[in-house]
Order: C-alpha cells, then sequence, then structure tokens
C-alpha cells in the first residue's frame, strides 16, 4: 500500500512536469511566432462589430476571404466545400499588404509572393482569428480600422498582432 502511494506520487508529478513543459513550449513558439514572423497586413472587410453576449469585439471578416471563397467556387463548379484546410499565395506591395494572386497549387512562389494558412469552415475562410477583443467601451477606437497586422511564420501559419487605419497607423493605443 505505502509503495502504491508512492507510485501515485511520482505519476502526478511527472505527469505536471509534463504538462508544464508542453504548456510553456507552446508560449515560446507562439513568443516567436511573433517576435520572428513576417509582417503581413491583410485588408478588412466588412461585418458586424458587436456581439452582447461576448462583451466588446470587433468580429473579422477579410478580403482576401472573400477572394479565396470565390476562387474555392470556381474551383468546385459554383459549390465550396464546408470544410476544409489549404494554402492560398498572395503578392505583397511595398506597404506590405497582401493582394490575392491565386490558390496554392504547388508551383514555386515569385519574390514578393507568400504562402498564407487558411481553414474553411461552414463555407467561411477564416485565419488565426475571425474577432478582435478590446476593452470595454474602447470601440470608438477601432472603428476606423482598415487592416489587420499579421505575423506569418515559415509554414504559412498567421498570428494577429493589431489593427491598423487606412494609413497603417495602429489603432487602440491611448494618446500619451
Amino acid at each position: 500500500m505505502m509503495l502504491s502511494a508512492k507510485w501515485n506520487r511520482v505519476v502526478v508529478i511527472v505527469t505536471t512536469l509534463l504538462i508544464l513543459a508542453v504548456v510553456n513550449w507552446a508560449i515560446w513558439d507562439k513568443e516567436r511566432h511573433l517576435a520572428e514572423g513576417d509582417v503581413v497586413y491583410l485588408a478588412l472587410a466588412p461585418v458586424d462589430p458587436r456581439s452582447l453576449m461576448q462583451g466588446d469585439y470587433m468580429a473579422l471578416n477579410f478580403e482576401l476571404s472573400n477572394a479565396i471563397q470565390r476562387a474555392l467556387r470556381q474551383r468546385h463548379e459554383g459549390g465550396t466545400p464546408k470544410a476544409k484546410n489549404g494554402e492560398v499565395i498572395v503578392r505583397l506591395d511595398e506597404q506590405r499588404i497582401a493582394h490575392f494572386q491565386r490558390l496554392d497549387n504547388g508551383s514555386p512562389l515569385g519574390d514578393e509572393e507568400r504562402r498564407l494558412h487558411y481553414r474553411l469552415r461552414n463555407g467561411q475562410v477564416r485565419f488565426a482569428t475571425n474577432a478582435f477583443f478590446f476593452q470595454e467601451g474602447h470601440g470608438e477606437r477601432y472603428e476606423s480600422a482598415r487592416y489587420g497586422q499579421f505575423r506569418v511564420n515559415g509554414d504559412g501559419e498567421l498570428l494577429l498582432v493589431s489593427l491598423h487605419d487606412v494609413d497603417l497607423n495602429r489603432l487602440g493605443e491611448m494618446a500619451r
């Protein structure tokens, strides 16, 4: 009985250490992605900006999502799959704004092209997130949002960093 209690304690300690290691590795990986990823701006498309159930947030939709949906409809003869993961090729302009080029077909990338990963769920194209949450009562700071700034890693995964206006000025920071 004493051996069983010690064994249970060892299992709990090892499991806890393993969980902590996995969580810390995931945090480190995201921090590295934010620090080292290429900056890419995606133009926003209009959506409903509020949800009473979830507090203040801006629902996000991107012009690139709409272009991907059009390309998928053409590829699938008018319909689109309900769920799939895919990659899109974008061209970055001099301001690093992404412009749709094509759905990924495996061909090599051009000089200013990047491969971005997307998810299609329930007919909707999603990148890193479909919402940007902000502190209650600060919605007016984001009303002029026209771009989302992302960091993209070598695998084409995107992380949303901030929202920006038409001149690519970062929104939401308090005046000093």
